[in-house]
């Protein structure tokens, strides 16, 4: 594909911040030629960790638009990064690329696919950059792409933070958007909330009865859960409606699997607040002392809950209903979905940051087709452009040395 320009800084230097108008017009622009890219990236889909091809497509969009580009970061993560005319600060984007696994498609699948809009995360990635570069000369701070390997996996954000990259680039916020079964224009933003962490258990029984002790134990387990996983197109409209009400039955939850295999069973949940680990590894201890013999282990500590400021998600969503309109934006009450993981936690462990929803569920589709890791996942082409516009004048408004929204002045946050 042909780069757009290479978003080289006027002569004139810096130019005055950057205007909704011109952001609206530069991604107007570009609009068809990221449908093809997106399309392109849906064809050639690659499992976590194997992600050579889609690391390839982005250091090539990314130099084309005037980036300076690292590869290999990680893995098969690739760097980007857009140095304004104006000093500022240093904030960074995220967006993931690999395919969801076959075994992790709802149903199972013969391979993988981008059934969980990565495809389009990275997309609206590079769409972002492109925007940017192009209003450069007048951009204050630095923007850095962080294109993301094995998030699938929860491996592809620890290795990428392992390398460096956010204290070479002095990064002092960082954001993200993720594909979510909300129309396309709207965005749901997480104050105080995000998405839930995972732990995992195994418990092994012995003695002559340990298999049918092993399936009783599994039924036990199951029983810790405060939700039900969801079985029909109906049950995930419920999630999505409880998600947004205040002290919902979601505000505090244990979503748990328990499989019996053999004398061993295999238990692996969610919880939120993500304080409650520690309720039901007693819990689990607790049933599995009724089977004599039962041995728990606990292959590693919970993986960490995604957990989004709530300050920095409110000042968002005021950017997002100035940028793309009053109704824009509704707010999650609740960790969603609540059965899914994300590995941004790890960032937003570091630095602060927001992790924000966006729309891509076209008039009329099922609810399945916007809801990740379902066969049908069919996200409106149409948010791609929408999630460019927004971001694009997000990261802008935040690289700024300008007092923020609040009044506050902004320092760069080092940590």
């Amino acid at each position: 594909m042909v780069g757009v320009g290479t978003g080289k800084a006027t002569a004139g230097g810096w130019g005055g911040p950057v205007r909704k108008a011109a952001v609206v017009a530069e991604a107007a622009r570009l609009e068809r030629v990221l449908i093809e890219l997106r399309r392109d990236l849906h064809r050639h889909p690659e499992a976590p960790g194997q992600e050579q091809r889609t690391a390839a497509v982005v250091a090539r969009e990314l130099r084309a638009a005037g980036l300076t580009v690292t590869a290999g970061v990680g893995g098969h993560g690739v760097v980007g990064v857009l140095q304004g005319s104006g000093p500022g600060r240093t904030v960074a984007y995220r967006a993931d690329m690999d395919a969801v696994p076959a075994s992790d498609i709802v149903g199972g699948g013969s391979a993988p696919a981008h059934l969980c809009g990565h495809d389009v995360h990275t997309t609206v990635g590079i769409g972002v950059a492109r925007v940017l570069a192009r209003l450069r000369h007048r951009l204050e701070g630095t923007v850095v792409f962080l294109f993301q390997p094995a998030e699938e996996t929860l491996s592809g954000a620890r290795s990428l933070i392992a390398s460096g990259v956010l204290e070479r680039e002095g990064v002092d916020e960082v954001h993200a958007l993720h594909c979510g079964p909300f129309p396309v224009g709207r965005f749901a933003v997480t104050p105080g909330y995000g998405m839930p962490g995972q732990d995992k258990a195994e418990v092994t029984l012995s003695g002559p009865d340990a298999f049918d002790s092993a399936r009783r134990l599994a039924v036990d387990l199951g029983a810790l859960a405060t939700v039900a996983l969801p079985q029909t197109p109906a049950d995930l409209e419920q999630i999505v409606a409880e998600a947004q009400t205040p002290d919902g039955p979601l505000a505090r939850f244990v979503a748990v699997r328990a499989t019996a295999r053999g004398d061993r069973v295999n238990v692996s949940y969610r919880c939120w607040p993500q304080e409650r680990y520690g309720e039901v590894r007693a819990d689990i201890r607790r049933l599995a002392r009724a089977s004599a013999g039962a041995e728990v282990r606990f292959p590693a500590e919970p993986f960490p809950a995604l957990v989004c400021s709530e300050r920095d998600a409110r000042l968002l969503a005021r950017h997002l209903r100035g940028a793309v309109g009053r109704n824009a934006v509704t707010e999650l009450h609740a960790a969603f979905p609540p059965f899914s993981g994300e590995d941004f936690a790890l960032f937003l462990e570091r630095l602060p940051g927001t992790y924000t929803f966006l729309g891509v569920r076209g008039p009329g589709s099922p609810v399945t087709a916007s809801y990740p890791h379902y066969p049908d996942f069919a996200p409106d082409e149409r948010a791609i452009g929408v999630g460019v516009r927004a971001m694009a004048g997000w990261l802008a408004e935040r690289t700024r040395r300008a007092p923020d929204l609040t009044g506050a002045p902004r320092q760069p946050q080092r940590r």
